[in-house]
């Protein structure tokens, strides 16, 4: 394998994993077979284990004593408390892009709810991505870079945990909704509003996957 591929195979298998992980192909507690994702992928278990360090680092991947590296779970206590952080610093980001939303940020929070409710009209599922794509365009709205950094961390755990989810059709349409009425509350420079509106949706997710987790 040329050099060059060589050192941008982590970057690659990095994000391969990710989206294995929260599409739920790797199912939150599963184990990361190095020998069976080497094999399957024809590569060699020194770049990914470089990209599982990294997947550690994000907090989707958990080092276990002899198991191994285990995909992100948490049980009731521990989504409360992600649940809290969440709403502490998305509730600050859209107070921050109401204030500091420039037209193209507009342009991309109502492009994602959108493409979320063409999803939803074409019956297909309303995939992790679609969601993901309307929080990364508010965080760039709110141009704060340290909360982004923490927000994607605790939002890709919380993602991780509810691709196991059966999320009804009711709540996938709340929480597009919801992102309309945050995408005009920032268009509008709305602050209070906006983290009104997040500080809802929010709460709703957790009651959702509190209810999940103590059914099973």
């Amino acid at each position: 394998m040329p050099d060059t591929l060589q050192r941008g195979l982590p970057v690659q298998l990095v994000r391969t994993l990710r989206e294995r992980i929260l599409t739920g192909e790797l199912p939150s507690g599963s184990r990361i077979n190095e020998v069976e994702v080497a094999r399957e992928l024809g590569i060699s278990r020194g770049p990914l284990r470089e990209a599982i360090r990294q997947l550690v680092s994000e907090g989707l991947l958990v080092h276990v004593p002899n198991k191994g590296a285990v995909v992100f779970e948490a049980g009731p206590q521990e989504v409360e408390a992600l649940f809290e952080l969440r709403t502490a610093l998305e509730t600050a980001a859209v107070r921050l892009a109401a204030a500091r939303r420039e037209p193209e940020d507009v342009t991309a929070l109502r492009r994602a709810c959108e493409q979320s409710r063409a999803l939803m009209a074409g019956g297909r599922r309303y995939a992790h991505r679609s969601s993901l794509d309307f929080h990364h365009a508010l965080l760039d709205a709110a141009r704060s870079p340290r909360i982004a950094e923490q927000v994607e961390r605790v939002h890709q755990q919380i993602s991780v945990l509810r691709s196991r989810h059966n999320v009804p059709v009711s709540h996938t349409e709340a929480s597009i909704a919801d992102h309309e009425q945050l995408t005009e509350a920032i268009t509008e420079g709305r602050g209070d509003l906006a983290a009104e509106v997040m500080a809802r949706h929010l709460d709703r997710v957790r009651q959702q996957m509190i209810e999940h987790l103590t059914a099973v």
